[in-house]
């Protein structure tokens, strides 16, 4: 995995920090928020208000995170307000590349062949990774945000009045308990599925393993009783486990394929069939990708 620094593409690093010694942020660095008027949301600056055709959205079908993006676009109806991106599924020395493939797009605002252009573009200096989602105004010429669930949070409710459905999958009466699900069992589930993938330790692995399938395990008694997370409100918190889910069995399970698959838990393979079925989600959903990558 490489990054920027200084606005320069290096390959690999051997630790965040530039040629000066200084930490260079690895994380979502782009924390601004789209509001119905404009005005400034929790983090960032304002001047990004909720317009039809303002923004550009770019994923990759391989990412969890950009998936969370790409769902809640669909969910609220918004592919006709916010173009869409998808980078290639296999990621090269410069990192994500809109190298000509199938279901892959090319790059609408600068036909850059690399997703770090557009972040130099943004700003010639810019130190940091170069992440999917990304999600890019397209009348400032600005990254708006990438940072999957802020993204989410957004398309959940600006763009109501202009013209997205008026779904709620953040309830105010659910907003603790979903919460709670994202920081707990979902954060961890995702870590535990990641690290038990493609960890090098084999005692690490072993350890995580067991994590994971304690997880499942409780995920299987929590279906057993409700339709969804939270009884029969379908939230934002089935929608970012769901996409884990969905790639458990092609991803994360050749790497410990002594152990269960997802379809081996009658309660969670019906769940996950009913999110993957439901209003079109399908078309977020891309196998081959994955395979690929």
């Amino acid at each position: 995995m490489g990054l920027l620094v200084n606005g320069k593409w290096q390959d690999e690093w051997d630790s965040p920090a530039d040629q000066d010694g200084r930490m260079i942020p690895t994380g979502s660095q782009f924390r601004n928020w789209i509001t119905p008027d404009g005005s400034p949301g929790p983090s960032g600056e304002g001047g990004y208000k909720a317009e039809p055709n303002r923004y550009h959205l770019y994923v990759a079908y391989i990412c969890p995170f950009a998936h969370r993006a790409l769902i809640m676009r669909k969910l609220k109806g918004l592919e006709d307000l916010i173009s869409v991106s998808v980078a290639n599924p296999i990621r090269e020395d410069k990192g994500w590349t809109f190298e000509p493939g199938e279901d892959v797009d090319n790059d609408p605002v600068l036909g850059a062949d690399y997703l770090y252009e557009l972040y130099n573009d943004v700003s010639a200096n810019y130190s940091g990774t170069v992440t999917v989602p990304t999600l890019y105004d397209k009348k400032q010429n600005k990254i708006v945000n990438n940072e999957s669930s802020e993204i989410m949070r957004m398309f959940n409710t600006v763009f109501d009045e202009a013209g997205a459905n008026d779904a709620d999958y953040y309830p105010e009466a659910l907003q603790a308990e979903i919460d709670e699900l994202n920081d707990g069992f979902i954060n961890d589930f995702q870590a535990n599925a990641y690290k038990a993938s493609f960890t090098e330790e084999p005692d690490v692995q072993k350890e995580e393993i067991n994590n994971l399938y304690q997880a499942l395990d409780e995920l299987e008694s929590r279906l057993e009783s409700n339709r969804y997370l939270l009884g029969d409100q379908l939230t934002e918190a089935d929608w970012r486990l769901f996409v884990t889910l969905i790639r458990f069995d092609i991803v994360h399970h050749p790497h410990f394929s002594d152990q269960k698959k997802l379809t081996d838990y009658k309660n969670i393979d019906r769940y996950t069939q009913e999110l993957y079925n439901y209003n079109g989600i399908s078309e977020t959903v891309n196998f081959d990708h994955m395979k690929k990558n």
